[in-house]
C-alpha cells in the first residue's frame, strides 16, 4: 500500500515540536490564549483556598474569566490577521 499524500497526516520531517512552533508563528495569539486560560485557572484555584465564597460561584467566575481571556486573544488574532492581509500587505487584484 503506497503512503498517502493526505495533508492531515504528519510527515517524517515534521516532529510534533516543530509543528507546534510553525503553527504558533502563523497564529501567535492561540498559544497566548491557552497560556492565559491556564494562568487564570491556576490563580483561581490558589484563591479558592483563601475565599469564603461557595465553590460553585467561584468556579463560575473562573470559567467566565478564562473564556473571556481566550475570546479576547482570538479576537486580537483575527484583527491582527486582517491588518496583515488588508493594510500591511494589500492584495494585488
Amino acid at each position: 500500500m503506497p503512503p498517502s499524500n493526505n495533508s492531515w497526516s504528519s510527515s517524517q520531517d515534521d516532529s510534533e515540536g516543530s509543528k507546534l512552533l510553525r503553527k504558533s508563528k502563523e497564529s501567535p495569539f492561540i498559544p497566548i490564549g491557552i497560556a492565559g486560560c491556564l494562568a487564570i485557572v491556576v490563580l483561581g484555584l490558589q484563591r479558592l483556598r483563601k475565599t469564603d465564597q461557595k465553590m460553585s460561584v467561584h468556579l463560575i467566575h473562573m470559567r467566565v474569566a478564562a473564556q473571556g481571556f481566550v475570546v479576547g486573544a482570538i479576537t486580537l488574532g483575527v484583527v491582527y490577521s486582517m491588518y496583515n492581509d488588508y493594510f500591511r500587505k494589500p492584495r494585488q487584484g
